[in-house]
């Protein structure tokens, strides 16, 4: 009989391998339903979505500050891990996801009321669908190209930071 092997454990980041992520997503379901429900959802939405990714910099933030112990720049490497866990949230999944979903939208809603003769009620929830369907197809290139932005600025600014230590 072989013994078991124990496999080495991946640590669970309840911030991005559960559930939990969505709420990184709700401003723009908020977005998508912009034509059918009162403003003060959709800021809602931006709310929920605000506190996720605030969630997620501060415990990054915690797991940067075990990390480092009592060791000298412990400050500094908390605040970037910080600084850049809610720079990169705040980009990806609530500002540029945002505003895209609230173009595609706003576009649908006005190509449809110059191509169709559907009644208002059905222009906006098509524009809702059209909204909601849009999302995981913005996720992956708004990702990569928020890395792409932090890699070629701010980034690099920690990285000169850690040359002259």
């Amino acid at each position: 009989m072989d013994p078991i092997e124990e496999k080495p454990s991946k640590t669970v980041d309840i911030y991005r391998d559960t559930w939990v992520r969505l709420l990184g997503y709700a401003n723009e379901v908020g977005e998508s339903f912009r034509a059918l429900v009162p403003v003060s959802l959709v800021w809602g939405s931006y709310a929920v979505a605000t506190a996720y990714v605030t969630a997620d910099a501060v415990d990054k933030g915690k797991k940067a500050a075990v990390a480092h112990g009592d060791n000298p720049g412990k400050t500094t490497q908390v605040a970037v891990a910080v600084v850049d866990t809610f720079v990169w949230q705040a980009l990806a999944s609530v500002i540029i996801p945002g505003f895209t979903i609230n173009r595609v939208c706003a576009a649908s809603l006005f190509l449809l009321g110059r191509t169709t003769k559907w009644p208002l009620p059905v222009r906006k929830w098509a524009t809702t669908a059209i909204g909601l369907s849009t999302i995981p197809f913005i996720i992956t290139p708004i990702d990569r190209s928020v890395d792409f932005l932090l890699d070629s600025s701010l980034r690099k600014v920690y990285s000169e930071g850690e040359k002259h230590k």
